[in-house]
């Protein structure tokens, strides 16, 4: 066996797309007379700063031997977007199968997914496992490349994209999609297939809005379904199609923490309390800060996150919550959270009991007292709280979800889910 990884052969300002790369690659293996196992699509970590949209790095397994691959992997990064100094397309050829990559290539997968790794450590452990290199620019894209290779190791969660692509001449124009045929077959084979329509919004989010080659990309847990929502849908040609094991909506970017542990461009899952209470500031973000003994940690749910922010808006202090995001500048950007003890009741000035009036304070340390009934209390007493939340937890919509992140809908979570469609 031979597995391919590739990684930043496309632009932010011009395009192009690493999974249509990879498809064109399985086209030539299979020119060639090899047989294409499956794709694998890898969302690595969404905190690096130069990364395109997704930050997807791909991964073709094939029984094609390495040195007849290694030239249509040339070819194929010829599709590289190079004239953007930012796109610095790498591939590694690795002569072995999926699962027999050295632990060290598995294990910085997960580096790769959680934290900022570098060009020089994948360029060191590519050439320790004997593997081949392909590279143009300054080459990192073999970062993404290496993770690709040992990501069918290193994960255990998987998931489906089908995506379409679009004919040559109409990339870089408007997509022709039908939105009614896309939410349709949506709401057909809801819950397998997610996050293909923002119901809230309307938005079809499987349609990009970049100028790549994707027309659509369908997610779910079941590949037929994907393919039969994607049969569905009512566009303009369809290119080419290709479907990708993916290890999106699996939350493996976020490692659980104590808040004194959290650090800067990774992503956690994180316990506190609620020790201020929720403002909205200017462009409609809004912030919180948690505690956990002497430890605090600011938490944002941003303007594109949309009724998302009221979910965080009911929060109290006092509440215990779990948060999930990626900690950038001492921020914690909320992807969702976890109601874990929610304060039901608060403190307030006691009423008479013989008027119902409001009582009024008797002095420092001396309770209150009713003005007109004389009648005392000794301080201030229990209130029970309307709370418009309950336990459980609460995500952002499918519009504003990253890819790597675990929709409620799939289960598995460790309380009672409130899932966005």
């Amino acid at each position: 066996m031979t597995v391919v990884g590739l990684d930043d052969t496309d632009s932010r300002e011009t395009g192009m797309c690493t999974t249509y790369a990879a498809a064109r690659l399985a086209d030539a293996i299979r020119e060639a007379g090899g047989h294409v196992e499956r794709l694998l699509l890898i969302r690595l970590n969404p905190a690096v700063e130069h990364k395109t949209r997704g930050n997807a790095a791909l991964a073709v397994h094939t029984d094609l031997a390495a040195d007849r691959v290694t030239p249509l992997v040339r070819e194929t990064l010829s599709l590289a977007q190079t004239d953007d100094p930012m796109t610095n397309p790498g591939a590694v050829v690795a002569d072995c199968a999926p699962g027999d990559v050295p632990p060290q290539v598995s294990e910085f997968t997960v580096d790769a997914i959680r934290e900022i790794r570098d060009r020089v450590t994948a360029t060191q452990l590519s050439d320790f496992a004997g593997f081949a290199r392909v590279e143009r620019g300054n080459g990192r894209g073999l970062v993404g490349a290496l993770a690709a290779v040992g990501a069918w190791a290193a994960l255990d969660d998987w998931t489906y994209e089908h995506i379409a692509y679009r004919e040559r001449a109409r990339w870089g124009t408007d997509r022709e999609v039908d939105d009614a045929s896309v939410r349709a077959a949506a709401d057909a084979h809801y819950p397998t297939v997610w996050d293909t329509v923002d119901r809230e919004s309307g938005y079809p989010v499987c349609v990009p809005r970049t100028p790549c080659p994707i027309l659509y990309g369908i997610r779910g847990d079941d590949p037929e379904a994907c393919r039969a929502v994607a049969d569905a849908v009512e566009s303009e040609p369809v290119a080419e199609r290709a479907t990708f094991l993916t290890n999106q909506g699996t939350d493996v970017h976020l490692r659980d923490a104590a808040m004194a542990d959290v650090a800067a461009d990774s992503a956690y899952r994180v316990t506190g309390t609620v020790v201020d209470a929720p403002a909205t500031r200017e462009g409609g973000h809004v912030f919180l800060t948690l505690a956990d003994g002497d430890d605090s940690l600011r938490c944002a749910a941003f303007e594109p996150t949309k009724g998302f922010r009221d979910r965080v808006r009911a929060l109290r202090e006092g509440d215990r919550v779990t948060v999930c995001g990626e900690v950038t500048d001492g921020t914690l950007k909320l992807e969702k959270f976890a109601a874990r003890d929610l304060v039901r009741t608060e403190l307030v000035t006691p009423d008479c009991p013989d008027c119902g009036r409001s009582m009024s304070s008797a002095g420092r340390n001396q309770g209150y007292r009713c003005r007109d009934c004389g009648t005392s209390a000794d301080g201030k007493v229990d209130r029970p709280l309307d709370r418009s939340l309950e336990p459980g937890w609460y995500e952002v919509p499918p519009v504003a979800r990253r890819h790597i992140a675990k929709p409620l809908v799939r289960g598995g979570f460790d309380d009672v889910t409130h899932p966005e469609r």
